[in-house]
């Protein structure tokens, strides 16, 4: 039975369900995160402390359950990028691109010849230790890969058309703690500037026919994201979940033994 992949997510309509994961790396989060209903998850390296050799076995968690995985590198710089994608990743979520020259470096760097400059390497991690003839491997590495802009800055908001265009791109990320602050008002979602800057991103996006992402804090509003156009939903995270969760357990527990 065929893999799922990102690049099927990404042509594909309809609502995508994930989660952001910057906490825990065990041997079950894999089957854990897909039994429990998501269609991909959002690992960070950004903010959390996954380095490269825990994100290279925690990626292999992903893989043996079947569940795609983007990864937030710690930076963009060629290394942070390529290295990830060497490691497995099959997608990207690159944080603030304020342009579309700095888009187009982004996917010179993570794709190969003819489409690019990434630094070739094979038989290893990112297709899945598997020989075969070099032209093809390339190119199935070009086409598996998925690269995602985080808008989440002013001047990613002014460019992001210019940013969509990009061959190459293949989606977009709203990063709406960042782009709040970059604005001036953070934290005020509803902000016309803030709402105004969203509606800009999402037109964007259909007119390109690429997809968007965000992460929102519940199904709730993860159900207002969809109607607004968002199509990967990334619903809260993975130690934000297990706090939630064992709040409520204890709280009901408490009253019932109090009552």
């Amino acid at each position: 039975m065929a893999n799922t992949t990102l690049r099927s997510l990404c042509q594909s309509s309809g609502l995508k369900v994930g989660t952001f994961m910057c906490e825990f790396n065990t041997p079950g989060i894999g089957h854990i995160l897909k039994n429990g209903g998501c269609d991909y998850v959002f690992i960070d390296m950004e903010h959390s402390g996954f380095d490269v050799g825990a994100m290279k076995t925690l990626l292999r968690y992903f893989e043996a359950a079947d569940l795609p995985a983007f990864v937030r590198p710690a930076g963009k710089d060629y290394y942070d990028m390529a290295r990830v994608l060497d490691i497995g990743a099959e997608g990207l979520i690159l944080p603030m691109v304020g342009s579309g020259e700095e888009a187009a470096r982004i996917v010179a760097d993570t794709k190969y010849e003819p489409r690019g400059g990434r630094g070739v390497a094979l038989g290893i991690a990112h297709d899945r230790y598997q020989p075969g003839p070099v032209i093809d491997k390339l190119n199935a590495a070009n086409e598996r890969t998925q690269i995602f802009p985080l808008i989440e800055t002013r001047d990613g908001i002014e460019n992001v058309e210019a940013i969509t265009a990009v061959d190459g791109i293949d989606g977009l990320w709203l990063g709406h703690f960042d782009l709040s602050c970059s604005l001036g008002i953070p934290g005020q979602f509803e902000h016309p500037d803030f709402t105004r800057s969203v509606d800009k991103l999402l037109a964007a996006a259909k007119a390109a026919g690429k997809p968007v992402g965000r992460v929102v804090g519940n199904s709730s509003d993860g159900a207002i994201a969809y109607k607004q156009g968002f199509d990967f939903i990334a619903v809260s995270g993975d130690c934000w979940l297990l706090q939630e969760a064992m709040t409520q357990a204890s709280q009901s527990l408490r009253a019932s033994c109090d009552a």
